[in-house]
């Protein structure tokens, strides 16, 4: 079992760009952001979608973070999670230090490894990955790659959010001279992390050494468990108190089955999940972003919460 202590119970809405307009999108966070149950709000980041018709509309997260950011004024926001292969380190922390200045301090940086060849991947969705990336020129590299160079980018990412002055980087991935970020992230030493990770020997100590979040892609609460330990005993290695990592975990809420979806975010919870982010499946004649924020605040969040005290 984790030795992690429990956190806070904290809700968040979720809404992925596909097929949705940004207006839809748009009225679906200004109401999370009128109800103090929804704590926290996400975007998803894909240049195409993974799923149907490649040319279905799909916003660009960060640019559409921006705007959202700068039209609500309670929640906290990011895209969870940012991929590392699509965008260099340098730019990446520019922009989330600016999405930081014009949300007056809200941002959450997630971020993971991004697209790679992982020999984990099932047929299908290392097809769905080349059609993303070669649409876009970036190419897929071996895992263990795109794992080092998240490390490096967290590293980089941290020094221009805190450091006054120009410095050089001289990595495995990147190479910088006289590197400089401002203006800096209001918050600091900068916004928190949140690394999306599941890979245990590897992206797992990545977590250990960056993460203020864990946002685990977890089939079962016990899958979380066993991997929470891992993270525990990499925390260890690298002299880090676990019980500093919030562990996060993701559900996609149907609408018919909202009993189904309170009993599995229990199961998470008492696994030690308490960063709970909820995306409601819409019915089949629903726009993709017509997310009903009051139903899933009223059906799931409010019975939770009754159940956990």
């Amino acid at each position: 079992m984790t030795t992690v202590p429990a956190h806070p119970l904290s809700f968040g809405i979720k809404t992925t760009q596909a097929g949705a307009t940004y207006e839809e999108i748009l009225r679906t966070w200004r109401d999370a952001d009128r109800i103090p149950l929804f704590e926290h709000a996400w975007l998803w980041d894909h240049m195409v979608t993974r799923r149907g018709d490649a040319r279905t509309a799909t916003l660009e997260a960060w640019t559409l973070l921006t705007a959202l950011a700068a039209q609500t004024s309670r929640l906290r926001l990011g895209v969870i999670v940012t991929d590392n292969r699509l965008r260099y380190p340098t730019l990446l922390a520019k922009m989330a230090a600016t999405v930081d200045i014009v949300s007056e301090g809200r941002l959450v940086f997630g971020i993971g490894v991004g697209g790679s060849l992982s020999r984990t991947l099932e047929p299908a969705a290392l097809d769905m990955a080349r059609r993303e990336f070669d649409a876009y020129g970036v190419p897929l590299v071996p895992t263990p790659e795109a794992i080092g160079a998240l490390g490096e980018a967290l590293t980089i990412t941290r020094r221009l959010w805190t450091e006054a002055d120009p410095f050089d980087f001289d990595g495995r991935y990147y190479q910088l001279k006289g590197a400089i970020g401002e203006p800096k992230p209001v918050q600091r030493p900068g916004p928190p992390i949140l690394i999306g990770a599941a890979g245990e020997r590897l992206s797992l100590r990545v977590v250990a050494e960056h993460a203020d979040i864990w946002n685990c892609p977890a089939a079962s609460p016990e899958e979380l468990t066993r991997k929470s330990g891992i993270l525990d005993e990499h925390c260890a290695a690298v002299g880090r108190n676990p019980g500093e990592i919030v562990r996060s975990q993701q559900f996609l809420v149907a609408r018919d089955d909202a009993a189904r979806a309170r009993d599995q975010i229990l199961a998470f919870i008492a696994a030690g999940a308490t960063h709970l982010v909820l995306a409601v499946l819409p019915p089949p004649s629903a726009a993709p972003a017509a997310l009903a924020a009051e139903w899933l605040a009223e059906q799931i969040i409010e019975p939770v919460l009754a159940q956990t005290g």
